[in-house]
């Protein structure tokens, strides 16, 4: 490696469940690319964001902060500008960062005029960030490449990624392939962003955020890969034998198993998402896959290219994602409450440097969060973590294979379920703005779920893995609640915000113990 040649490759997936990695025993995957960065990397097991959806997912992701305390708590809630974050501590050593994809944030009403057009979108470009691949605040600039690529592109654009074909039948997943052809998918449009910054950049040192959107909805993949997977071979979904009884579980589950339509999922989507058949689920799972495979196979494009000039051994590569997906598991579709599937994400680090040698492709199942990235990648960059940030990072595993001794035995992560413009819980739940929120405590045994002003879960997760049974009111488990709902508080008081907690005033002066 070329010491002083330094370069970082992020990749961000969107929406990619932490069981789908052929390392972690996926049935079905066909992810040859990723396999092979497994190979020559760390796989974490057992590593998850701490807040869904997308916005608040990547808040977390990219400022190293619990969502308590950077407070992005939905998709368009503001992202506080006081906040560091990872492309502007990755200026402090000269790197320009560049951004391929997007991170959903939407800026500080109190340092942005309210005529803003960020405002009227999901989410823009978080502050620090080079753009060097946005598809523009509504896609736009994607659009755009379409069409003049010759792909006659509809009044309606979002209607290239309906079926082909699609005919009032196909209200929901289906066999059909995508519209748009594969070599014209945001897919491969945001490869092609990448490999153009790539080329221009390889002869200093550099980083990119290489994000992708799939395989994020609409469940419709591009041919060949919607037909790459049977979908009698995909796994069946993990619920209760209906979505009543599932709803009786909780209120929040009961508004959304209620709430949830295809629509938000398939572009030709009607009806409920509760009432899917287990072969629709399965089907929606095979498009899913097709998918991931179809970024799996533009990833090589990427990697091939780094090896091929001569950077892929000066190059440290990160592969995760924003935040999980239900995929039908109890009868709900998308990234949200309290369920492992929405918060588990993939995490996969390889590093070039000759230290790393023997730990490549071994497998970590170490407690790790989406709020360790930042450190990781700082720590690698010789760059000091920031006070205020909560993660840790994760070189020691890639480095030794081992946890450090005081390494966290529990996981956390949180939700919060206020109205915004697309759902609205809070009449469903009798319940106000700043109540609509859950924390989760989880370790190998018990998962316990706190909600500010809804009735708590506990489940045993030894005999209860599918998380069914709630055993909070059982007598039998009422040390157990006890001693979760203590490591809670503990945590909450521990990561409160700490910026500036490691300086006093004294008698000789300001006074530092960072």
């Amino acid at each position: 490696m070329n010491a002083s040649k330094k370069n970082v490759l992020m990749i961000v997936v969107d929406q990619w469940r932490g069981d789908t990695l052929a390392k972690l025993g996926h049935p079905v995957i066909k992810t040859p690319n990723i396999d092979a960065l497994s190979a020559e990397g760390v796989t974490f097991a057992k590593h998850y964001t701490q807040a869904v959806p997308c916005g608040p997912g990547r808040a977390s992701l990219l400022t190293g902060l619990y969502m308590m305390t950077h407070r992005a708590v939905q998709n368009t809630i503001p992202l506080d500008a006081r906040h560091t974050n990872l492309a502007l501590e990755v200026r402090k050593a000269g790197y320009e960062p560049a951004l391929v994809g997007y991170t959903t944030t939407t800026p500080d009403p109190r340092e942005t005029a309210a005529q803003d057009p960020r405002f009227t979108v999901l989410g823009a470009d978080m502050e620090g960030w080079r753009p060097v691949g946005s598809w523009g605040l509504k896609n736009e600039a994607y659009f755009a490449w379409v069409a003049a690529n010759g792909f006659n592109v509809p009044a309606n654009p979002y209607e290239i990624w309906a079926p082909m074909g699609a005919t009032e039948d196909d209200i929901g997943a289906t066999n059909k392939p995508s519209v748009v052809p594969a070599e014209l998918s945001d897919t491969n449009w945001f490869t092609e962003r990448a490999l153009e910054f790539l080329q221009g950049t390889q002869h200093k040192p550099w980083f990119l955020h290489l994000g992708y959107y799939r395989p994020h909805p609409p469940f419709t993949a591009c041919a060949p890969y919607h037909a790459m997977y049977n979908p009698d071979d995909c796994p069946s979904p993990v619920r209760a034998e209906s979505p009543a009884v599932e709803a009786g579980q909780h209120p929040l589950l009961d508004f959304y198993i209620q709430a949830g339509e295809r629509k938000k999922f398939f572009e030709n989507g009607q009806g409920k998402s509760a009432d899917m058949a287990e072969a629709e689920v399965r089907q929606m799972r095979a498009s899913y896959y097709g998918m991931m495979s179809h970024v799996d196979d533009q990833l090589g494009r990427v990697f091939e290219f780094l090896k091929k000039t001569g950077q892929w051994e000066d190059t440290l590569i990160v592969f995760t994602s924003d935040h999980g997906e239900q995929l039908g598991d109890h009868h709900l579709l998308g990234k949200i409450g309290y369920f492992d599937q929405s918060f588990h994400i993939p995490m996969i680090v390889r590093d070039p440097r000759p230290v790393a040698d023997a730990t490549r492709g071994s497998l970590v199942n170490s407690f790790t969060e989406t709020i360790d990235t930042m450190p990781t990648i700082l720590d690698w960059l010789g760059l000091d973590t920031p006070r205020a940030c909560d993660g840790q990072s994760l070189m020691p595993f890639v480095e030794t294979g081992s946890a450090p001794a005081d390494w966290r035995t529990e996981v956390h992560y949180e939700f919060d379920f206020r109205n915004i413009f697309y759902s609205k819980p809070e009449e469903f739940l009798g319940i106000g703005m700043d109540e609509s929120s859950l924390s989760v405590i989880q370790n190998e045994d018990y998962k316990y779920v706190h909600f500010a002003a809804l009735p708590p879960l506990f489940f045993d997760l030894k005999k209860d893995p599918g998380q069914f049974n709630n055993v909070v009111n059982d007598p039998a488990y009422t040390l157990q609640v006890l001693k979760m709902a203590q490591k809670m508080i503990n945590w909450k008081m521990i990561h409160a915000d700490r910026t500036l907690t490691g300086y006093a005033a004294s008698p000789e002066g300001l006074t530092s113990r960072l």
